[in-house]
């Protein structure tokens, strides 16, 4: 069985916002003097890149039989079919084909991604939806986790 890991991270644009909203509170705190300025470049600075690395900071992992996809863990026995999604069919699925049940790791910045159906029955997600910059790759993991464990 061939391991899988991914780390999903906020695009470098993300993080030049991240020095604008710093900026942005610089001004805006620039009439009360040289400290306050300071304080509000560095405070608001890293309070935006906070966000923005919590945002991006997830992980995809197949481990121990399981399909682990930021805070959910699906065990590999109730997945069902595995569809790589590229191009229109990403947009589609994120959008108006988008079951409300559905558990969806979405990154609109990543074009690409994995459908995998649920199978159980006791569980009312349809299906699970996973930004992934490697879908082929999962996909294949995947299928060899579900074939050594038949």
């Amino acid at each position: 069985m061939q391991p899988y890991e991914e780390r999903l991270t906020a695009p470098r644009s993300w993080w030049f916002a991240s020095v604008l909203v710093g900026v942005a509170m610089a001004l805006i705190l620039l009439p009360f003097g040289t400290l306050p300025l300071l304080g509000g470049l560095v405070g608001g600075t890293a309070v935006a890149a906070v966000v923005t690395s919590a945002y991006g900071a997830v992980r995809i992992r197949v481990v121990a039989g399981s399909l682990v996809v930021g805070d959910a863990k699906i065990p590999v026995s109730a997945l069902g079919d595995v569809e790589v999604l590229t191009g229109e069919e990403t947009r589609a699925w994120r959008s108006y084909k988008a079951d409300p049940r559905a558990y969806m790791l979405l990154r609109a910045y990543i074009p690409t991604a994995l459908r995998v159906t649920i199978t159980d029955p006791e569980d009312p997600t349809p299906y699970v939806y996973v930004s992934t910059r490697h879908p082929e790759e999962l996909a294949a993991v995947l299928d060899s986790v579900r074939q050594s464990a038949a």
